[in-house]
């Protein structure tokens, strides 16, 4: 596993890989399982995996967080940068921050808090929780004016922060007031675009950010990776080419659920089987089974198409 300090960098070398977390019928870990859904996003060329939402961290028990840490850890490549997830609430991310300070892992990400906190209340659990890691983390931005701009670059300053993973949805993501007002105060290379490939090419040509996460890659890692290098290439016509053949496993993942149908669709690709989701979600219906699963089949199978074209 890739220990170094995060760099501007190595958040733009690969797309930033959001998976889900396999486990067997008894909701134990299937490290098997996670070991070929990670071998698989690194033989298409992913270096950087972030276990949070898609992986159901909200729910992770303090109890079970070490055995997942130090499992995803010794699964990881040399090169991978393997990036855990903590709270959303205070004191679960301060139990985490006590486990994580005696692993290796460079950062941790925040999972997003949605009731109840306060802008100078969240940047104080930013202070502290960064204090008891003994290093600087990744703070999810998952809704409008979550974190001030201006909090949000005093946090920079201090050297609290490595990363902002932006995921506020919009109708229109040319359209964003609150990313520009946060690109006003902090420097693009410190924002991820966080909403997989719909609104990557215009984040990235619009608004400047330069690295993006994908929960879709997990099933098509290889054009995944091409639509980053033809966006840092500016071969946008070629983005937007690619950038299409996720749009039908996105749509579903919009219409149904993002973090459920993702977890069913690794599985119904033949990529690898997730196993249940750990409550309090569950897996897709049937009938959005019947749905889901034509499309992500194709979905993998035009990545190894791709692969070997």
């Amino acid at each position: 596993m890739k220990t170094t300090p995060v760099t501007a960098q190595d958040l733009q070398r690969s797309v930033i890989a959001v998976p889900p977390l396999a486990r067997n019928a008894d909701l134990s870990l299937n490290e098997a399982a996670n070991k070929t859904l990670l071998g698989h996003l690194e033989a298409g060329g992913v270096r950087n995996v972030m276990y949070g939402g898609n992986a159901n961290f909200y729910n992770v028990g303090v109890s079970e967080y070490a055995r997942i840490v130090d499992m995803l850890a010794s699964l990881a490549g040399p090169d991978t940068w393997i990036l855990p997830s903590v709270g959303p609430d205070y004191g679960k991310m301060m139990d985490q921050a006590a486990i994580l300070r005696s692993r290796t892992f460079p950062t941790a990400m925040l999972l997003p808090m949605s009731f109840p906190y306060t802008d100078a209340g969240l940047a104080d659990g930013v202070r502290r929780f960064t204090d008891a890691l003994g290093k600087p983390a990744v703070v999810y931005i998952k809704s409008a004016d979550y974190l001030a701009p201006e909090t949000a670059a005093r946090l920079i300053e201090e050297g609290r922060l490595v990363a902002f993973k932006y995921a506020v949805v919009r109708d229109n993501p040319s359209e964003d007031a609150y990313l520009s007002a946060l690109l006003q105060a902090v420097d693009s290379r410190w924002v991820v675009s966080g909403i997989g490939e719909r609104p990557a090419i215009v984040h990235y040509r619009e608004f400047g950010l330069k690295s993006f996460t994908s929960g879709s890659v997990c099933v098509a890692p290889r054009g995944s990776m091409r639509l980053l290098h033809l966006l840092q290439e500016g071969r946008f016509d070629e983005a937007e080419a690619v950038r299409e053949q996720y749009m039908g496993l996105e749509d579903c993942r919009d219409g149904i659920s993002p973090i459920r149908v993702l977890h069913d669709a690794v599985t119904l690709s033949g990529v690898a089987d997730m196993g249940p989701m750990l409550p309090l979600l569950t897996g897709i219906s049937s009938t959005e089974r019947e749905r889901v699963a034509p499309v992500a089949r194709a979905l993998a199978a035009w990545d190894r198409d791709t692969a070997t074209a």
